[in-house]
Order: C-alpha cells, then structure tokens, then sequence
C-alpha cells in the first residue's frame, strides 16, 4: 500500500479532534465559558461593543491554550482564583492594602510583583546551579519556581488593573500603559513561553540562557521602580486612552518574548557548536537540532504576534491621528524589526539556512528589536514620546 493510502487510512480511522478530548477537557471548557457569561452578566453594562468582542475571544484562546498546553489550566485556576480573592480582600477599599496581611505582603500588585521579581531571579540562579551540577532535583525546583514567578506576575497585573478602578473610575484600565507594567507582561510572557519549549522537548537545558534575559528585564524593572517611582498608578495619557492599547500591547510583547528567547538560544547555539562532540559540556546542554528548532520555532511565533500587532497598531494610528502610517520614529523602526525577522524566515524557509549564522541574526535580532522598543524613546522623538523614560 502508498504512503498515500497509509494517510488515508489513518486520516479515515483516526477520531476527529473532539473526540479526542477526554472528559476533564469538556470540563474545563465548561469552566471557561461559564466563566465568560458570568464576567459578561456582572461587567457587561460597564463594557463598549469592542470590549465584549474581546471577552468573547478570549474564550476560544483560552480553551485552545488548555487543551493544547494542559500545564496552562491550573495556572490559569490558581492566577483566576487568587486574583478574586486579593479583590474580594480589597472590598471596595484601597486602604484595605497597607493593613491586611495578605494584600501587603503577598497578594496586592507590588507585593505580587517583587515575589516575581526574587522568583525569577532564583529561577535564574537554580537553572544555571542544575546545569553545572546536572541535578535533576535543582532542574525541577528551577522548573517550579518560574512558574511560580510567572504565576505571582500575572495575579500582579490583575490585581493592578482593579486598583487602577479603586483610585477612580476615569484612572481605571489596563496595565499595560507604561513600562513598569509593559516589562512585567514581558517576562510573565517569555517565562511561559520558556516553559511550553521546556515541556513540549523535555529540557531544562535551556532554562538557564531563556531566564537570563527575564532576569536581565527584572532588573531593569527593579531599577525603573526605585529610580521614577514607577509602581504607581498614574491616569492614562490622551494618546492611550484607546480601546485599541487592549490587544495592541501584549500582542506586540508576545512578539518580544519570542525574539528575546530565540536570541537567547542563538546564544546558546553558539556556545555549544564550539564545544567538542564528546567533552562533558556538550552533554550538559541542548542539542545543535534541538536549539535550531525551537530558535525557528520562537521567531516564527513571534514574527506572527508582531505581524499583528503591526495591523493592530496602524488601525489605532488611522483613528487617533487620522493616518494608518506617518513614518514616526516608532513606526519606522517598527518596520525595520519586521523586515529583519520576515528575512531570517525567508532565508530559513526558501534557502534552507541553519546554524550559526542565523544564531547570529537571532542575537543581533534582538539589539534591533530593544532599539526600537527603548531605544527610539529615549533618542527619538515623535507621535509615540509619551513612552519616555
């Protein structure tokens, strides 16, 4: 029999995908659209027409992620329900933060936030500890503690987002606004993504170079915080007042979080392809065909979020300032970050490259990439100089 009729036959005797799905995903289906009628019942009158659109996508994403990734249910749980609960603490009250024990020292945004923050940089630390110990015991424990990091991270930006409303309804919205916040998405988002790579290949071999970069964020946002004071709430500059900044923002950090990782592994790729085959290192850490691939992998999720966010960001453009392009410093360098990944994955899918130079191209990706999100506000003017440090 054909390759051909083999395919056939497995394609025909093969259940479709639904029926692959085991009770406890129907139940967590279940869960996830309860979940979205009840938030549309109780917030639903306080919602735009756009916002509703936004909770009613979030139901197929996050069913897709849980089935997917089986890892992401109990964390969403535990982030859905810890979140509630420093709410439910709060009661209406901001004051309720520097008196209850649990919001001061655990549960309000900047107390979730340094949990993170000392989280990931211990993850950090037994990451690095696992590979020139090789223990398996310090890998998990370095496992655990980055998804305790990314978990203390987002419950941070959620509670944040209700104090935001305790302080005033026209100070309320999401935190994603500034780059105290935009930095605490970057490395919840690259930590996660981190560990669906770790998951999906059975790896912690490259937990050490991925949390590099997250810690070297961390401390940028440890600085950013002690120096301007930037863990307080401000109200929204005009320019972000837009439903737009909702999905726009942590679309593009999904994009960052995937550059930043791939140039992390280029790092990596480049360490071990220096290394001798048989030599004690070159066993402790990932593969050449493992870092090629999830360096393909990362890039090619991120160039597909930033693509997005690229349109996302042009619509915004059109209705604040009546043009989809102007040629901002931001939007311009925008475009350069686009350019160089569409031409790494041209290079890789059309001319079949691999190895070290496109470990390189992933590095340099990345001193492009910050240009345009740090650098052009601090060196730069233009429409986007409110993003300033």
């Amino acid at each position: 029999m054909s390759v051909t009729s083999e395919a056939m036959k497995d394609g025909l005797t093969r259940p479709a995908w639904w029926r692959r799905l085991g009770w406890f995903d129907w139940a967590w289906g279940a869960l996830v659209v309860l979940a979205s009628l009840y938030t549309s019942a109780r917030y639903g009158a306080l919602m735009d027409g756009f916002e509703m659109v936004i909770l009613a996508g979030t139901v197929p994403v996050t069913l897709g992620l849980g089935w997917m990734w089986k890892a992401m249910r109990p964390y969403t749980l535990v982030v859905a329900l810890l979140s509630l609960a420093a709410i439910a603490l709060y009661g209406g009250e901001l004051a309720r933060g520097d008196s209850n024990f649990f919001l001061k020292y655990l549960l309000s945004s900047q107390s979730a936030i340094m949990w993170m923050s000392a989280l990931f940089v211990m993850a950090t630390a037994a990451y690095w500890l696992s590979l020139f110990m090789r223990s398996e015991f310090t890998g998990r424990v370095a496992s655990a503690l980055t998804w305790c990091a990314s978990t203390m991270g987002f419950i941070g930006l959620m509670v944040r987002w209700r104090e935001s409303y305790l302080i005033g309804p026209d100070v309320g919205h999401i935190p994603v606004s500034n780059l105290y916040e935009v930095f605490i998405l970057f490395a919840v988002i690259t930590g996660l993504m981190y560990l669906y790579y770790e998951g999906r290949y059975r790896s912690r071999a490259m937990g050490a170079f991925a949390l590099t970069v997250i810690s070297a964020a961390v401390a940028f946002l440890l600085w950013y915080t002690f120096e301007h004071q930037a863990h307080e709430i401000q109200p929204l500059v005009p320019a972000l007042q837009s439903y737009w900044m909702k999905i726009h923002v942590p679309t593009n950090f999904v994009g960052y979080g995937g550059f930043a990782l791939a140039a992390m592994l280029g790092i990596a790729y480049l360490i071990v392809d220096r290394l001798e085959p048989a030599s004690v290192w070159a066993t402790r850490l990932p593969t050449l065909a493992q870092l090629d691939d999830v360096m393909y992998k990362a890039i090619a999720l991120g160039f597909a979020f930033f693509t997005v966010a690229t349109v996302l960001g042009a619509m915004w453009a059109a209705e604040a300032w009546g043009g989809y392009w102007s040629w901002d410093p931001k939007e311009t360098w925008a475009l350069i970050v686009w350019l160089n990944y569409a031409a790494w994955l041209h290079m890789r899918l059309t001319k079949g490259w691999r190895g070290r130079p496109m470990a390189w191209w992933a590095i340099i990706g990345l001193f492009v990439t910050t240009f345009a999100f740090l650098g052009v506000n601090m060196f730069l003017s233009g429409l986007h100089s409110y993003g300033t440090l």
